[in-house]
């Protein structure tokens, strides 16, 4: 690492595809969360499709809305049609899926922020490195620890239906595998825990 006090330009030790050189800002994160008298957090809610990921999402964003919390929600769905929309399902897209995610998230708890992240994010080691990247303060896994057979009941976008069908391939449960958090945060089997309960769960552990 190359670094001048003489500049605010930083070379780090990165492996990068380009030239860029890092520039220092003047204005730091802890002065952007000082600003919005908040301690910003990146909340990771991981689990099956229909195990509750967004709506638990959803209904702990509103809460937090509705106390003044200056939040953001980043949904695995939503996300895919705009970010990432040129993503697939392979094992190598969903990796792009949550790096990109990953990184989006930290610029948003480098603004001050609390983001809260529902998606899939099947692979361990996909969400170690979104891990990774912020403050072992900053992140809080929650691990929707619903059951497969819940899930597919539920099927709320048809879509395990159509994984049995063959006409969705590479489908999370079904024809690809979920690797289970050893240390997530948060366990929740929103089978046994209602929405609100859920949320409860959460801002326990967001102190």
């Amino acid at each position: 690492m190359t670094t001048s006090r003489k500049t605010p330009y930083e070379i780090k030790d990165v492996d990068l595809a380009s030239s860029a050189v890092w520039h220092h800002q003047t204005v730091s994160p802890l002065d952007r969360a000082d600003l919005l008298r908040q301690s910003p957090r990146c909340i990771w809610l991981t689990g099956l499709s229909g195990s509750g990921k967004s709506t638990v999402a959803n209904a702990l964003d509103a809460t937090l809305h509705a106390n003044g919390v200056k939040t953001f929600l980043l949904d695995g769905d939503n996300v895919r049609h705009g970010l990432n929309k040129d993503l697939g399902m392979s094992e190598a897209d969903r990796a792009e899926n949550i790096r990109r995610v990953g990184e989006v998230a930290k610029l948003m708890v480098d603004a001050g922020l609390i983001v809260i992240c529902a998606f899939i994010s099947p692979y361990a080691r996909d969400r170690q490195q979104v891990r990774s990247i912020f403050t072992p303060d900053q992140f809080i896994e929650v691990y929707l620890d619903t059951p497969l057979e819940v899930c597919e009941r539920r099927d709320p976008k048809g879509l395990y239906k159509k994984a049995r069908e063959g006409v969705i391939k590479q489908f999370t449960g079904v024809s690809d595998p979920y690797e289970i958090p050893e240390s997530a945060d948060v366990i929740i089997d929103t089978s046994q825990s209602n929405v609100r309960n859920s949320v409860s769960s959460i801002l326990k552990a967001l102190g």
